[in-house]
């Protein structure tokens, strides 16, 4: 009788390709998922870990449930991703992201490199630029995050932090910016502290340099940069609830223009920056899909969001003047205004610039060539500058459609 342990075949094609597993009997791969697209160089899948999903693809030096089990379904891990424990579901982690115990990450997340999260932090539609850090007990769900030059100079967020991301009509137009794309990813911006013990009510910007004291709750954008936030408190009182009122209808719209805008902007980077630097790394193609696919679901998110919203503009108590004429006009709009987020963007903005800074990006890599983030921080500031108008003209094109399209919001006239 052959008493030898057996595998299932897709564990043992991941022991063929020379994956460390150090209890494989423990595992549930789906028959699924392609084996081809798991690295076998010095990658790691701890006992009790689950793998599903076609497009999951986990790159060389990946340590997977070194602290618990780990559930993957359908993300894209690049190279030396460390995902402790926890669930994570059709997102990206790139380069050297590190994850701890407890996580729960669900759909369409980009983690970029080198960012790092703590125990027990729940994410979904949240993107990270690189180097970010994230403590422990957090929920930062719909919102982006940039800021910070390297390890040691990071935008972070504290302990116990939330970002309050639904509201009581039941609506999730409530992305945040924190940063910026067209700066944000020139990897030159000063961090932002989010402090712990302290939360963010959407859909707020907040610019670079800001620190948010510890225990702040932040009800208010801040663009302006380099300030100490402290908030203040409400005063204990009991006051009449008025359902679907949106009394800040205007600046909510606002800033679901400026984030989705913002997210087009990013797709224009990844494919024609980012792409380039994937192509040379394992599996590269397929973070690229990832990555793409995720901006596409983010976008889709927003704008099924805002269609939400529009609907229940008839809900609202009636008013007349400017306010029952600014919600009906983005109730009888909303569709228009998502058609400008999924339209090509007439004239090209920022052509002349995203030419020339290729162009310069082109020369730069020959002379010092080396890994994405090193290349994007040894970019001289002329460069980065450049860079940013290009990003910055797309953000601002689609701004002014939006205004045009629904005057009497006067979105960017305050």
């Amino acid at each position: 009788m052959d008493l030898r342990p057996r595998f299932s075949s897709k564990i043992d094609q991941l022991i063929q390709r020379g994956v460390n597993l150090p209890n494989p009997l423990t595992l549930d791969i789906g028959e699924e998922v392609r084996v081809e697209q798991i690295s076998g160089k010095e990658v790691t899948i701890y006992p009790g870990c689950r793998i599903y999903g076609e497009k999951t693809v986990i790159a060389s030096g990946a340590q997977i449930g070194y602290e618990g089990p780990v559930t993957i379904e359908n993300c894209q891990l690049g190279s030396l991703v460390e995902l402790k424990g926890g669930f994570f579901k059709e997102s990206l982690f790139l380069e050297k992201t590190r994850i701890g115990l407890g996580a729960q990450v669900r759909e369409a997340c980009i983690l970029e490199e080198e960012t790092v999260a703590g125990h027990c932090v729940g994410l979904k539609q949240t993107i990270l630029f690189p180097f970010v850090t994230l403590g422990s007990l957090i929920n930062f769900c719909d919102c982006l995050m940039a800021g910070g030059t390297s390890r040691r100079d990071h935008s972070e967020v504290g302990s116990s932090y939330i970002h309050f991301n639904f509201t009581p009509d039941g609506d999730k137009t409530t992305p945040s910016l924190i940063g910026d794309v067209p700066r944000g990813v020139m990897l030159n911006q000063r961090p932002i502290f989010l402090g712990g013990q302290g939360g963010m009510i959407g859909p707020l910007r907040l610019g670079y340099g800001n620190v948010v004291a510890a225990g702040a709750i932040l009800r208010e954008d801040m663009v302006e940069e380099n300030k100490l936030i402290l908030g203040e408190p409400y005063e204990g009182r009991v006051l009449r609830y008025e359902p679907h009122r949106y009394s800040g209808l205007q600046r909510i719209v606002r800033n679901n223009v400026v984030y989705i805008a913002n997210l087009i902007g990013l797709e224009q980077w990844y494919a024609h920056v980012r792409k380039a630097f994937l192509r040379e790394q394992e599996f590269g193609e397929l973070l690229y899909d990832g990555a793409m696919d995720k901006l596409s679901r983010a976008k889709a998110e927003r704008t099924a969001r805002l269609r939400a919203m529009a609907g229940k503009m008839p809900l609202a108590s009636e008013h007349s003047g400017k306010t029952g004429i600014r919600r009906k006009e983005f109730h009888d709009r909303v569709s228009d205004l998502v058609d400008i987020f999924s339209s090509p963007l007439a004239g090209d903005p920022g052509a002349e610039e995203r030419h020339r800074f290729i162009e310069f990006l082109h020369r730069h890599r020959f002379e010092r060539p080396g890994a994405y983030v090193d290349v994007i921080r040894s970019l001289p500031a002329e460069a980065t500058a450049l860079g940013s108008r290009w990003l910055q003209r797309i953000v601002d094109e689609i701004s002014h459609k939006a205004s045009t399209l629904l005057p009497s919001l006067k979105m960017f006239e305050d």
